[in-house]
């Protein structure tokens, strides 16, 4: 990423323009998400997962039909 100053331009202003332009490059939120290296989780507990999901969504919609919620 480079910008120039241009002539007259205080360095706030030109830090200003450069940082706008790394946040609409997407430079940072792509930095931020390469910084850790999550693992996949294995089979079963993405079964387990998947699992509890659907039990907490079961419980919210009987608990929406009977009106505590």
């Amino acid at each position: 990423m480079q910008v120039k100053k241009k002539e007259g331009e205080t360095i706030g202003s030109l830090m200003y323009r450069f940082s706008k332009k790394v946040q609409q490059s997407g430079i940072l939120r792509e930095a931020k998400k390469r910084r850790f290296r999550h693992r996949p989780k294995n089979r079963s507990k993405r079964k387990l997962a998947a699992m509890y999901r659907d039990e907490k969504k079961k419980e919210v919609m009987k608990a929406r039909k009977l009106g505590l919620v």
